[in-house]
């Protein structure tokens, strides 16, 4: 299987497959407990169906949104993920590359691959920096300190992972940085030695965000573990109030999933949040973004920017959520499994699917612009 005969997600994540060592694919792949969580993130857009109007000259359609005074000529962006550079050498690169080809918006996380300075000035598109909340006050404090001088225009800290998820197939592969493998993950290494190759010809792998205040390189460091002992459980919402406070710009929450907190993140200057359940890694059996998106949109989506990631596979799924109220959604999966595959040029050809399959749908939905997407698009079935 080749890039050009890849015309969907589950085309990107075949071929992604066929050429990442188990564990890495399982990391990417997987989610908490039971997976059921996961599953249900893609799941929840079929009980939703859309219901098109026609005849209404649909020539050009308009498909840019603002988002956190951040103008995007796509209602999608790439939401930070961690490690990229494991998944492909360009890693991180390669996303800002295609995200800004695309005009929108991306994200780089606390545990990214390449320096979030660098990404700053390598592509001119908005540029999110995802961050964890550490036991270490000094440490948040130098992290938004340092996104603040490159230049990072939005702020976005990740609320529901103060421990880490319950990831069963990273624990069978014994999935860590640096690697300590199991006898069946060093075999999935071996039969797939193209990896391995790019992984040892190219530059060595680090997470320059962190490396300055975390060692992990002295002894095996799973994410779990960093989760789980290095993130703060204690942080508590005076924390967050006074982190929107000293960033003094767009500053997001990614992993609300309440009205309850929604409304808090408006009383204490949030500028967007993210609904989110960490993709399904985290707490299994939570409910899907796109279910919560409704009725946090009705109670607060008139005083802050609402959107959501989790599951989105179909420029359909954009449409769906951005008719509900979603001022844009974020990709995670979506470009990894073709960053995996082929790097900067599969992650342009995700993107580009995406931007075509989201404009087809907007002239058959007969609609040119994105804000004429309304509730009254969309019927749910019972149950």
């Amino acid at each position: 299987m080749r890039l050009a005969q890849c015309h969907n997600f589950h085309d990107f994540r075949r071929l992604a497959r066929s050429r990442l060592p188990g564990p890495i694919f399982d990391y990417i792949d997987g989610g908490a407990d039971d997976e059921t969580t996961l599953r249900r993130n893609s799941a929840s857009f079929e009980h939703c169906d859309l219901l098109p109007n026609v005849l209404r000259g649909v020539q050009q359609v308009d498909l840019s949104v603002t988002v956190m005074g951040q103008k995007l000529a796509q209602p999608f962006y790439c939401s930070p993920t961690a490690l990229q550079r494991l998944f492909h050498y360009d890693g991180e690169r390669a996303v800002g590359a295609a995200a800004a080809k695309y005009g929108t918006m991306f994200g780089v996380s606390s545990l990214g691959t390449v320096s979030l300075e660098e990404l700053r000035k390598a592509y001119d598109t908005p540029q999110v920096y995802q961050f964890y909340f550490h036991r270490d006050r000094g440490l948040n404090r130098a992290m938004m300190q340092r996104a603040k001088e490159a230049g990072v225009e939005v702020m976005m800290l990740t609320v529901d992972s103060i421990t880490g998820g319950n990831r069963e197939r990273d624990l069978r592969t014994g999935f860590s940085i640096p690697f300590r493998l199991t006898l069946a993950g060093m075999l999935q290494f071996a039969i797939k030695p193209r990896w391995g190759i790019d992984y040892v010809t190219h530059e060595k792998f680090r997470l320059p965000q962190l490396d300055e205040h975390v060692d992990m390189g002295g002894g095996t460091m799973s994410i779990g573990r960093y989760f789980t002992e290095m993130l703060d459980p204690a942080m508590n919402w005076d924390d967050v109030a006074e982190m929107v406070k000293n960033w003094n710009g767009p500053f997001c929450l990614k992993g609300i999933m309440s009205v309850e907190d929604a409304r808090r993140a408006v009383d204490i200057g949030c500028a967007g949040i993210v609904l989110s359940n960490h993709g399904g890694r985290q707490l299994d059996g939570s409910r899907s973004a796109f279910d919560q998106l409704a009725e946090i949109v009705d109670a607060v989506g008139d005083r802050i920017d609402v959107m959501m990631d989790g599951g989105i596979q179909r420029g359909t799924h954009v449409l769906k959520a951005l008719s509900l109220g979603a001022k844009a959604v974020g990709l995670g999966r979506y470009y990894l499994y073709p960053l995996a595959a082929a790097g900067q040029p599969g992650v342009e050809r995700a993107l580009g699917l995406l931007r075509t399959e989201l404009e087809r749908g907007m002239k058959l939905m007969g609609c040119t612009s994105i804000s004429q997407l309304s509730r009254a698009n969309l019927r749910f079935r019972p149950g």
